[in-house]
């Protein structure tokens, strides 16, 4: 996909007016998020961002945390009784919507190709618990969803490419089959662990951990994020969010501080894989699959603008091979918006 062709699509399905509008109607520099704002974001992720069009090629997801004066008592009590969290802390619940689409290198061809990743699409809820206490963040989520044709990929890509004169995909009839498909995910933050000063600007080191569990995804991940910019203690943030397998962020952040708040990033994770449906095929069925690579690694770097209450991101991802016949390894980039209300 060329570059012009690529601002033209973003044009059309608004991304970029709906960024620029955001940050033009966002409330005066000197205004401040509350925290107890709820948060409502919207990510958008695809690889024609790295002028291809191939493996993971499209992600979209809808949250909204509440604001913390909406947690029921049950759920604070129930998150007593679980050890990696904090009793102190402050809780968040998050629910979120979205579908994550899979295709192989080649989508014109018709028939199955065999060494090829699987067709496949995915489209699930979540619901999530947030803990934040000082500067760590606890994070566990569950994910419900369906793999299959009754996820709507294929018809969310076939009218995507269409609309836009795009490549037509011609395998879909290959997809992985129909699957209730389930995933619980939890990951750590630890954020400010490290702090310094480069070039008169304030840098950080947020590390993190996680593990995820279920027919969708079975793996354990670590990594570590670096950020510089502009007065970070200002800005209670873990990063911008992502579409899991990427290194994590988090919807949660508030804003303390005037002006137009900052920051660059790059991160690093390494991810233990014993299971991915997207690689390993249907759980109970047979269905098309490949030889996964059990140890998948993420290069991410980006910029994040916070003007007042609402956040705007970009991340672009370098992806280690994931299966044993991929040919090169992936690229994509995501756009995130995050608005405090």
């Amino acid at each position: 996909m060329g570059v012009g062709r690529f601002f033209r699509i973003l044009r059309s399905v608004g991304v970029c007016g709906l960024c620029a509008a955001a940050l033009l109607h966002a409330p005066s520099a000197g205004a401040q998020s509350d925290p107890d704002d709820g948060i409502l974001t919207l990510q958008f992720e695809n690889d024609m961002f790295g002028n291809s069009d191939q493996h993971f090629t499209h992600g979209t997801r809808l949250a909204w945390m509440a604001p913390e004066s909406q947690v029921p008592e049950w759920v604070i009590d129930a998150a007593s009784y679980i050890p990696i969290f904090d009793e102190t802390a402050s809780k968040r619940v998050v629910f979120s919507l979205g579908q994550s689409i899979f295709t192989p290198d080649d989508i014109m061809t018709k028939p199955l190709l065999q060494g090829e990743r699987p067709y496949a699409g995915w489209t699930y809820l979540a619901v999530g618990l947030v803990s934040v206490s000082g500067d760590q963040l606890d994070n566990l989520e569950l994910s419900v969803g369906i793999v299959g044709p009754h996820s709507y990929a294929e018809d969310v890509q076939r009218a995507w490419h269409k609309t836009f004169d795009l490549t037509y995909p011609e395998g879909w009839d290959n997809q992985l089959r129909d699957e209730p498909a389930l995933m619980l995910t939890y990951e750590r933050k630890w954020r400010r662990w490290a702090r310094f000063d480069l070039l008169g600007l304030d840098g950080d080191l947020t590390p993190h951990a996680g593990a995820s569990l279920g027919n969708v995804l079975t793996q354990a991940a670590g990594g570590l994020t670096v950020r510089l910019g502009n007065d970070l203690a200002k800005t209670y943030d873990y990063g911008p969010p992502r579409i899991r397998p990427s290194l994590p962020g988090s919807d949660f952040f508030v804003s303390r501080g005037d002006g137009i708040g900052w920051y660059l990033f790059a991160g690093i994770e390494g991810r233990g894989v014993l299971r991915n449906i997207f690689l390993d095929g249907n759980t109970f069925r047979d269905s098309h699959s490949v030889d996964k690579k059990n140890f998948v690694g993420d290069i991410q770097a980006g910029i994040a603008f916070i003007v007042g209450p609402t956040r705007l991101s970009y991340t672009h991802t370098w992806r280690s091979k994931e299966f044993d016949t991929q040919d090169d390894s992936d690229q994509f980039g995501a756009i995130s918006l995050s608005i405090a209300f």
